[in-house]
């Protein structure tokens, strides 16, 4: 499913690639890219997203992030991923990641993810989505890997149930998405369901 030893490229702390993607780590100085990337997807992203002040859209915020992803991962709290096709390894085209990781007696996390509009409806998503899970699975020693999303997103429906997620129940006013209070479907993946449908 994907490969860790690989030879980093100059904005990435840690990469793993599968059959068209490579998912990595970026430091900071991807900020530009990764800024890029959330500008032209503004509107689009907009009707799913957590609302975000305008300071967000920013070279400077960005830098801030990547920096707090770039502890958190070291610190296994965060595994963000942002998305590339090989072919296109300057241009950022998605992000997945597993956060609100907890070990212990859960060894548990959250998934999310959002993509480039010019880069939907072609299974990069669901490739992503079932290679950041299997890595948690097998590197972190995750038991269960939820994700919540909106009723009425179809295709991020799609993805988690191509990847084995199910159902579980419904958390009301979940998330500040667009301006309001969204309820969101919960999900939840067992490696045992994502191995089942990648047979």
């Amino acid at each position: 499913m994907y490969s860790a030893d690989l030879r980093l490229m100059r904005d990435e702390v840690f990469a793993i690639e599968t059959e068209r993607l490579r998912l990595a780590v970026l430091k900071k100085s991807a900020a530009i890219m990764v800024n890029d990337y959330l500008v032209r997807n503004r509107a689009y992203h907009k009707r799913w997203a957590q609302t975000q002040p305008d300071s967000y859209f920013t070279v400077k915020m960005q830098k801030e992030y990547l920096k707090s992803d770039v502890n958190l991962f070291y610190e296994e709290r965060l595994l963000p991923f942002f998305i590339f096709e090989k072919d296109h390894p300057e241009k950022v085209i998605g992000r997945v990641s597993l956060f609100n990781i907890v070990g212990g007696g859960m060894q548990c996390a959250t998934i999310g993810y959002h993509l480039d509009e010019k880069a939907v409806g072609k299974g990069i998503m669901s490739e992503a989505v079932r290679a950041a899970c299997a890595f948690g699975f097998k590197e972190l020693k995750l038991h269960r890997i939820e994700a919540y999303v909106i009723p009425y997103n179809d295709r991020s429906l799609s993805v988690v149930r191509r990847a084995g997620f199910v159902q579980e129940g419904e958390r009301k006013s979940y998330m500040h998405i667009n301006g309001h209070w969204e309820d969101h479907l919960a999900f939840t993946l067992f490696e045992e369901n994502l191995r089942e449908m990648e047979k």
